[in-house]
This record gives structure tokens, sequence and C-alpha cells, in this order.
């Protein structure tokens, strides 16, 4: 057996091994580093693996550290959690349902709303659906509404995060995208290829987030008339129908001026997405300090929760670096780019195999996990293959978003079920989402279709 195909053997091994250990409940990046490690002795035996590839390592992981795209990622993260700790959210969704509860559907379209406006403002899935989870779904149940569809809206809405600017997803994606990209160009000839940069997905993500928000609205207007009784109208004292004026410029007017000055200076070109982060930190924390809800507590709570999560995605980061040294030099490359090059319809072909996997695979790893894994691997063939580097980031967002809440294992559903009072079954939390991944099913067959929904803004950008 040739040394080739024993080196393809075993990368091809490596994958589901790692997916496998996963499986089993081993923590993601010492599973990625350390299986990859084991598979890498292996191919040192055989002879297709030396650790002198392991050299380069520690050069990658200060790049990352020192790359100063990503330290947009804790800044943005720690401006949701501020909005979070200080209350802001929650006073937005409890105005806006003042807003909007005297109509019927009207409370569940203020849920959308808010959530598009926390998912511009956080960029983390988990903490919006928990968010929401808290503070939405007990009025919501209060007001009479199916506990299915108050479900659905909530896990739905918790999800834009994960495409609508500033996702942290979209934040990386760009960065891999870009280098990835420039490599592949020169592969090709293009020694002078446009650039790719997170500001492009943010632009490109625009109007497939607005086109979820519409997509969801449109179905809480539909239940509204065809299915009243699900969403009834909330009524409102002659004293709340007083303050609800003021209400709504104190809560909305604030945050809402912060979004757009944080996503349209990244959209104009004006900041780069670290600037526009810095802005987005130090105005979260001006707008609690503004409403008397910042204190050393909320500031600490703010920071370690920032710390956390940034140290977890990129401890992900770190081993899928091994698990991505170990499967190239295996010849795990030239399995992948045989394997999609041979397919069917060629790069769209390519690209629908890829979504079905990372969608699969969506429901047992994280979108970090995911895209640190799967991203490296299949995109440089994709992008030679003629795919338009823009166009698949967003789509892999969008699309690892619907698998995010799709069940039985959608990763929203749990957040929610870790929220949700006791009659609110994990049942009726299934049920109600299903409408809601038929939606963004037609929002990712509108997205293929017409691929300028994601090209046309940052073409003019």
């Amino acid at each position: 057996m040739s040394s080739v195909l024993i080196g393809e053997i075993l990368s091809g091994l490596l994958f589901f091994g790692v997916i496998g250990f996963l499986l089993l409940g081993f923590p993601v990046a010492f599973t990625l580093a350390g299986t990859s490690l084991i598979f890498g002795a292996i191919g040192y035996f055989f002879g297709v693996f030396d650790f002198s590839n392991m050299g380069n390592l520690m050069g990658r992981y200060i790049g990352y550290m020192t790359n100063e795209v990503l330290v947009a990622v804790p800044l943005f993260i720690f401006m949701g959690v501020m909005l979070e700790k200080s209350k802001i959210a929650e006073q937005l969704l409890l105005t806006m349902g003042k807003l909007f509860g005297r109509l019927r559907g009207g409370l569940g379209i203020s849920v959308i709303v808010v959530g598009a406006l926390l998912a511009a403002s956080t960029g983390v899935v988990g903490a919006t659906v928990v968010t929401m989870g808290l503070i939405s779904l007990p009025a919501m149940l209060r007001a009479n509404y199916d506990p299915k569809l108050a479900s659905g809206v909530i896990c739905a809405s918790g999800t834009l995060g994960q495409i609508i600017p500033p996702s942290t997803v979209l934040i990386f994606m760009g960065d891999m995208l870009s280098s990835i990209n420039a490599q592949v160009q020169m592969e090709l000839g293009n020694f002078a290829p446009v650039p790719v940069t997170v500001g492009d997905l943010f632009a490109g993500a625009f109007i497939p987030g607005l086109l979820l928000v519409g997509l969801y609205i449109v179905y809480m207007i539909y239940k509204a008339i065809t299915q009243p009784e699900s969403c009834p109208a909330t009524p409102m004292t002659d004293e709340e129908r007083k303050g609800i004026v003021k209400d709504v410029i104190v809560a909305l007017v604030p945050p809402l001026v912060l979004i757009l000055l944080v996503l349209g200076s990244i959209l104009t070109g004006i900041a780069t997405p670290t600037e526009a982060g810095s802005v987005g930190a130090v105005g979260a924390t001006i707008l609690a300090a503004l409403r008397w809800r910042l204190s050393f507590r909320v500031f600490r709570e703010c920071a370690m929760a920032t710390a956390t999560i940034t140290s977890m995605i990129f401890i992900i980061l770190f081993g899928a670096s091994v698990f991505s040294i170990v499967f190239r030099v295996m010849g795990g490359d030239n399995l992948v780019h045989e394997f999609l090059a041979n397919l069917p319809g060629g790069a769209i072909g390519a690209m629908i195999v890829v979504m079905l996997i990372m969608f699969v695979l969506g429901f047992i790893l994280d979108t970090f996990e995911i895209i640190f894994i799967i991203i490296p691997i299949t995109a440089p063939i994709l992008l030679a293959l003629g795919v338009d580097p823009i166009w698949l980031g967003v789509m892999v967002g969008v699309n690892l978003q619907t698998s995010f809440m799709t069940p039985p294992f959608g990763f929203s559903l749990f957040y929610l079920r870790g929220v949700a009072p006791s009659r609110v079954t994990t049942g009726m939390i299934y049920k109600g989402a299903l409408p809601f991944v038929v939606l963004q099913i037609i929002a990712i067959a509108l997205l293929f279709v017409f691929p300028q929904l994601i090209t046309w803004l940052p073409s003019i950008n």
C-alpha cells in the first residue's frame, strides 16, 4: 500500500475519530489536539507524518493572539454582556412588549425586533436565547400565547446573533476566508486579488439578516390572522399608555443609536471592526452608567464573562490548529479536493454537500468548532472552483443558524429548555421551532438562487 493512500486513510479516520470522541463527551479543544497527536504518532510510524511540521504552532498561536481583527471578538462580547448585565436589554424587551402588545401577535413581533437588536449588539447566541427566555417567555405565557409559538419565536430570534453583524462567527470566518482566498488566488495565477475583509462579510450578512427578520414577522402576522387565539393582544392600562412614549425613547433610542454607530461605521468603511468594537464596548458602559446600572460588581461580571467566552473560543481555535496541521500533512486536503471536485454539479454541487455536512455537524458540535475544522478543509477547494468567498461565509452562517435551532439537537432549543418553566415541555419547544426552521430553509433557498442578496451590498461598499 502506497504512503499516499495510507496518509489519506489516516486523515479520514482522524476526522471521524474526532467526531466520535466528541460524541463521547470529551472537551472539544483537548479532543481536537489529543486525537490529532495520536493519529500523528500513527502516521509517524507509517512514515506519512513528521512531527517537525508542528514547529510553526507557536507562531500560529502568537499570530492569533496579536491579530488585530480578532481583537474585535472580546470587544463585541463585552458590549453585549454589558447591555445584558446592566438590564438595558431587559428594559428594551419590556418596553417593546408594551409598544406592540396591544396588537394580536404584537408581543411576538416585539420579541423578534428586540432579538434582532440584541443580535446586533451581542453576536453571542447562547446569551441572547437565555436572556429572552428568562424575560420574554413568562410575559408571553401570561399574555396567553401558545407555548409552542412563544418558544419558537424566542429560539428563532435568539439565533439571529449567528448571522446579524457584529456576529463573532463572521469575524472568525472573515479572517480565515481572507487568508484562504489570497492563497487560492495566488495558486490560480492572480497575484493581486481583491481582499476579503470582515467588513465585507458584515455587509454581505446585512440583507440576509433583515430577510430572516422579515420572514419571522410575516409568519407572526399570518398566525395573528389565521389563529388569533395563539397570539392574543395584551391590554394596557391608562397609566401604562401615558408613559409609553417616554419609555420607548429612554429604552430604545440610546442602544439603537449605539448599534447604528457601531455597524454604520463598519459598513461605510469609516472604522475597522476592532475600532467599532471599542466604541461599542465603551458606549455600552456609558449607557449603563447613565442609567445608574454600572457598579463594580456589574463591571466585574462583564469582564469575567467576556474572558470566559473569549478563552473558550480561542482554546478551541488552538486545538483546531493542531488538527489542521496533522490532517493536511497526511493528505487530507487531497482527499477532500478529489471528493468535492468529482461531485456532479460542479461548484454548486460541492457547495450543497458541504452545507449538508455542516448542517448535520451542527447537531453535535458548536458553531466555532465547526468553522475551525471545516472551513480550512473545504474553503480552499470551494474557492478554487469559483465560489465567491463572501457568499460562502454568509451561507455558512445562515446554514449553521438553521442547524442551531433544528430539533432534536439544536443548541438554542437546549438553552431555552434550561430556563423555560416546567409547563413548557421539550415537545412544545421542538414543535414551536419547526415552522421557523422551514422559514430558515426558505431563506437559504432564496440566497442560493439569488446570491446578489449577499454580494450586492459589499460590491458597493
